[in-house]
């Protein structure tokens, strides 16, 4: 399969890759391995606002690479239950194909998940 830059990109680098632990930290996860694509989001609040975030994923380069776009693009923002783009526009901006959706509904329910653990607890 062909990849676009920016799926290129965030697979290869991965930059915000890992777990985080400690205070104010806050988890989600959506998937199964087994069915081949789960992806977990970790964030560390502060006041509200996301101070930092990481993932971890099973699953294609696709899903890899918007989980990583998801973390890096939630550092500094407000906690609120939204991808930072809706999952058409992700679609777009990776070129995943349509029978790849699905992953990024995973991804949609990992993040989601993980919002509202950090607004539960908050």
């Amino acid at each position: 399969m062909k990849y676009n830059q920016q799926t290129r990109r965030y697979f290869e680098t991965a930059a915000r890759a890992g777990a985080l632990s400690g205070p104010l930290v806050y988890r989600g996860a959506a998937g199964n391995r087994e069915y081949g694509t789960w992806v977990q989001f970790d964030v560390q609040t502060v006041s509200g606002i996301l101070e930092d975030a990481r993932f971890l994923a099973f699953g294609c380069p696709h899903t890899i690479a918007v989980a990583a776009w998801v973390a890096e693009q939630a550092v500094g923002q407000p906690a609120i239950r939204r991808l930072p783009d809706s999952v058409q526009g992700i679609s777009l901006r990776f070129a995943v194909p349509v029978e790849k959706l699905g992953r990024l509904l995973i991804i949609e329910d990992a993040w989601l998940a993980t919002i509202d653990s950090a607004m539960t607890e908050a």
